[in-house]
Order: structure tokens, then sequence, then C-alpha cells
């Protein structure tokens, strides 16, 4: 989990989420599929790990990873 990293500026947004458990497992099934995914915050969640988290990925695997969330929902 990524709060407030610079390195993640330019990547795309595929989901949000409300807490760091739900969020940290799709990234890990993006991940276990091939896309390069991370869960990134502009603020420190709570202490039982609830904010506002966001689901990125590079730009050139948006689509990809798009798709895959639309397929396993």
């Amino acid at each position: 989990m990524a709060i407030d990293d610079p390195r993640y500026e330019a990547w795309e947004t595929v989901s949000t989420f409300d807490d760091r458990k739900t969020a940290l497992a799709w990234r890990d099934q993006l991940r276990s599929l091939g896309v390069d995914a991370a869960c990134v915050a502009d603020h420190p969640l709570d202490r039982f790990g609830r904010g506002d988290i966001y689901l990125a990925v590079p730009p050139t695997q948006w689509s990809r990873a798009n798709e895959i969330l639309e397929n396993l929902d």
C-alpha cells in the first residue's frame, strides 16, 4: 500500500475501495494475472485500515485490468 507516492501519479485508477483488506485482495488478483497493480491512497488510512484506496495500474495496462475486473464480478 502506497501513501501519497509520486511513483504512481501517472497510473490509472481501475477501482476504488474503502478498506485495505479488500483492496489488497483485488490488487493481488490482478498481479496473479500478470497486471502491474498497486493500491494507493492520498492520505494514511485510519486505525481500522479504512480510507479512500485506489487500485491503480500503468496506463498501458488499464484496458486489460478493467476487462479482468469486469469479468471477476
